[in-house]
């Protein structure tokens, strides 16, 4: 027993290597440990189970632990990107375990002494920097939230851009998911760092559960006021934050917590943070979920980019400029310099074609020097990443003398505006770093600076001497074999080498008994088909080569580190100017957008006006151009400053009420985030809140129908809308019975009227609610164009003064394909209705309607007889018939008619 005992001990202890792994494994239990053992990245246990499903990759087992197999599964290190984003989109987080230590300094411990290792990094959602794991033109967002005292503090980070936010709003029990599902949608954060405390609330913990990729729930602790603002001072080593802005103190707990956890994600290594920036409500549009959702701003209701006003607009040619277009196109601005700043830069390029066309070329070369410098920062970045941003930096003076010749070529010349002079200020001057980048680094550059060779011949003596040595030693093994070829007469002996045994002579297997003959060859290994020796001059031979090498390699680090070095201290001037070329980017991309489809410049002012003169819907119409459909149809939409603030527009479904409405919306937006619209002319009193109420959708999720997400998204608009906004509101109350649902929309209209007073569009198929023009001074009446030829409808998508006289529905049911029976009857039943309904008042039409009763006098469909001469038409079959005999039957018919006169 004794003895079976000790043979079975080695399955029951864990293994020095595995003691290891179990180790580190308990450190990060909520984390997939990738644990690395030579070129690959190893997983084990229930890790192992995990990966294996999602990665579609083998299972296997290594040796036994407390006498049962050990699930093992592995990715190769230097193709691990891949194998991290499928996990990360799967919501794992990823623990990165490296060697730190060369096995070399491991083996002088002792022969069973194995390497060192420790966790490098943590990967999480919120905290990815390489350019495969990201979307290019799109930010990712790591937040941070903290609420004491009915404030919310929020802040979020980009780290592989440095962008760094904060903004504070002030929160009750009925708005606070409200607030947190708006900032979510707006941000679309991948990750979200939350206190404990924040969570006991059921619907606070399921929005933020289900609004973001990953939630991290941390101790309240770690948001205390005094650590996190402390965290922050040192961050930007300062001794106040005033300089930043006037921050509450839940912003100051939400940032320092966040700025702790990015730390302690990169294990002590901070990204270079760009200035931390307070948001306020008073410079941004205010735009809910239900509005964001329904004019699909930069998702479609599908969730897909497809369809959007986003992927509509989107000219940008640079990452950063991708980036900050979905920024402003997500947040539009309420402050009018601002805005007019943008504008007058659109205008520059779009006067100067020349310069615009140009420009965009030379945009096309531009890199991601924000991601690259964050990588570099972090330790994760490489060769590639230096040259990136000196090939980028290299277009400045290029960029600045378009612009400046390119602005006197029209025969009028162009006045460069003062945000463009800015621009190509903060482009900056880099000929030093570009000097001493372009001297250093070699033309055919790797991904990794551990594999060498990226620094060009000439920048270092010591490293050409290096080289020099390295390059004579490989000589010298080829002049060694050719040797030992002469000396053993073998004409396929061959040096060889590789990363397990170094170098080694290999011979086929029918040589192999000459040399194991020969006191000069040692005997290393038997592979299939030949046999490996070695000799002692061969052996100092590849000593001398791999000193070589190493020295090579630590040379090539130290100028790789100096360089890494050079760029950290220019890393403002850096993030300045790809600021630049962002702005540049957007500003000659919506100028180039604004040429193709003929948009105008909008005028903006202080007033209440919004008179839109041959408006478009912009995503509608490159739709129907790409289609090679019938073009746009244009509308006008005059309101505001006449009092004439309520527009009641009735008409038939697929007449383009939606679209009209999404329309104004969409073009008000994109003039506020500084774009040309779409419109022949646009003169808008800014807006401070945009509110939409467009279609229908069920909330399963929250157990809420249709209707009752209706009244809910007409509530906030209700209760928030004022003055200075814009409202469009479709079908309100179509969700429920005729008599309640009309009641609520006259009721609805008449508080948008007398109390909300914003700029109100109210679509409606309620032709009761016309009346209201006599009883509401500032209504106006507006319907969908419709024409009759020949018994067929004909929608002209125009909008006109007055009402519709019909709301054309059974029209669309017939297009739509319901059975000609249905069809027949529905017009019966339309016709007793509409009957009995003349004559009808106002008051009458508003709660008074017997719907009921019309119903039940309509329910039996009338018998309809069929004449003598019907029938006898019916018998006939013209193809069959011959030239006479269709003579007869025409004066049978004419019989049959005169007998039944």
């Amino acid at each position: 027993m004794a003895e079976k005992k000790s043979e079975n001990q080695s399955d029951i202890k864990a293994t020095p290597l595995l003691a290891q792994y179990l180790k580190l494994r308990e450190e990060y239990p909520d984390y997939l440990l990738f644990f690395r053992l030579g070129d690959f990245y190893e997983l084990f246990f229930e890790d192992a189970r995990t990966a294996s499903k999602v990665l579609d990759i083998a299972l296997t087992k290594r040796g036994k632990y407390k006498g049962e197999d050990v699930p093992m599964c592995g990715v190769p290190f230097h193709a691990c990107e891949s194998y991290l984003a499928k996990l990360v989109h799967f919501g794992y987080k990823i623990a990165i375990c490296e060697q730190t230590e060369d096995p070399k300094e491991a083996k002088k411990r002792g022969y069973k002494s194995i390497v060192n290792r420790e966790v490098v990094r943590l990967v999480t959602a919120g905290t990815l920097t390489e350019d495969p794991l990201l979307e290019a033109k799109a930010n990712n967002f790591l937040l941070s939230i903290n609420k004491f005292a009915g404030v919310l503090g929020a802040a979020w980070m980009d780290i592989s851009t440095g962008e760094f936010y904060t903004q504070e709003f002030k929160i009750g029990e009925e708005n606070e998911i409200a607030l947190l599902s708006m900032l979510l949608m707006r941000l679309m954060p991948s990750e979200i760092l939350v206190p404990e405390s924040h969570i006991a609330n059921k619907a606070v913990y399921n929005l933020l559960h289900n609004g973001c990729g990953q939630m991290t729930v941390w101790p309240d602790e770690r948001f205390n006021p005094l650590s996190t603002k402390k965290r922050l001072l040192s961050v930007y080593g300062v001794d106040t934050l005033t300089a930043f802005g006037d921050f509450v103190t839940t912003e100051v707990c939400a940032a320092g917590a966040l700025a702790e956890y990015v730390e302690i994600s990169q294990k002590g290594k901070m990204p270079l943070l760009q200035r931390l920036t307070k948001l306020t409500n008073t410079t941004a549009m205010e735009i809910d979920n239900a509005t964001r959702r329904s004019l699909e701003l930069t998702r479609s209701m599908k969730g897909t980019n497809e369809a959007t006003l986003l992927k509509t607009i989107d000219r940008t040619l640079t990452s950063g400029g991708g980036r900050l277009l979905v920024s402003r196109l997500s947040t539009p601005l309420k402050e009018r310099g601002l805005i007019e700043s943008r504008l007058d830069m659109i205008e520059f390029f779009v006067k100067c074609k020349e310069a615009r066309g140009e420009v965009r070329a030379l945009l096309r070369e531009v890199l991601d020097m924000e991601r690259a410098l964050a990588r570099l920062t972090l330790g994760r970045g490489g060769p590639r990443d230096l040259q990136n941003i000196n090939r980028t930096l290299e277009l400045v003076p290029a960029l600045r003398n378009i612009i400046h010749f390119k602005a006197k070529v029209p025969v009028v010349e162009v006045a460069i505006p003062p945000v463009l002079q800015a621009a190509m200020s903060n482009l900056g001057e880099h000929g030093s770093l570009n000097a001493k980048l372009n001297s250093a680094l070699a033309d055919d550059l790797p991904y990794l600076s551990r594999d060498g060779n990226f620094v060009r011949d000439g920048y270092s003596a010591a490293l050409d001497s290096m080289r020099e040595l390295k390059t004579n030693s490989q000589k010298v093994i080829a002049e060694l074999q050719a040797r030992y070829t002469k000396e053993t007469d073998i004409a396929t002996l061959r040096i060889k080498y590789n990363n397990v045994i170094g170098y080694f002579i290999e011979v086929p297997t029918k040589a192999a008994e000459q040399l194991l003959k020969d006191p000069n060859f040692i005997f290393r290994q038997s592979v299939l088909n030949a046999v490996r020796f070695t000799t002692t001059e061969l052996t100092e031979m590849e000593d001398r080569i791999r000193s070589a090498d190493e020295k090579c390699l630590a040379l090539e680090l130290e100028i790789y580190g100096d360089l890494v070095m050079s760029v950290q201290a220019s890393a403002k001037d850096i993030i300045k100017a790809a600021q630049a070329f962002a702005e540049i980017d957007v500003a000659a991309g919506l100028a180039d957008l604004a040429v193709q489809y003929n948009y105008c410049r909008p005028i903006l002012d202080e007033g209440t006006a919004f008179e839109i003169i041959e408006g478009r819907h912009p995503v509608v119409e490159q739709f129907l151009q790409s289609e090679s459909k019938a073009s746009f149809v244009a509308n006008d939409c005059v309101m505001g400053e006449n009092d004439n603030n309520l527009w009641l527009l009735t008409g038939p479904n697929m007449a383009g009420k939606s679209t009209f409405l999404r329309q104004n919306a969409i073009i008000a937006i994109m003039a506020q985030m500084g774009s040309f619209v779409p419109a022949k002319s646009a003169h808008i009193g800014l807006i401070n809140k945009i509110f939409s109420r467009v279609g229908a959708a069920d909330d399963l999720a929250r157990g809420q129908s249709t209707f009752m997400v209706e009244m809910i998204e007409t509530a906030a608009i209700l209760n928030q809308a004022d003055e200075r906004s814009f409202v469009i509101l479709d079908e309100i109350g179509r969700g429920t019975a005729t008599f309640d649902g009309l009641s609520i929309a006259w009721a609805v209209v008449e508080y948008l009227h007398n109390t909300n007073r914003c700029r109100t569009i109210f679509a409606t198929h309620y032709h009761e609610l016309t009346a209201l023009k006599e009883k509401l001074t500032h209504l106006s009446l507006h319907c969908m164009r419709v024409k009759e030829f020949n018994g067929e409808v004909v929608f002209m998508h125009e909008v006109g003064d007055g009402a519709a006289d019909r709301s054309y529905g059974i029209h669309v049911a017939q297009i739509a394909g319901l059975p000609p029976k249905v069809i027949k009857r529905a017009k019966g039943i339309l016709q007793n209705l509409e009957n009995q309904n003349k004559g009808m008042s106002p008051d009458e039409a508003q709660g008074m309607l017997p719907l009921f009763c019309y119903a039940r006098e309509a329910t039996e469909e009338p018998e309809v007889k069929i004449s003598a001469l019907e029938e006898a038409l019916q018998k006939i079959c013209p193809d069959e018939l011959s030239p006479r005999e269709a003579l007869t039957k025409i004066y049978e018919l004419k019989k049959i008619a005169q007998e039944n006169l």
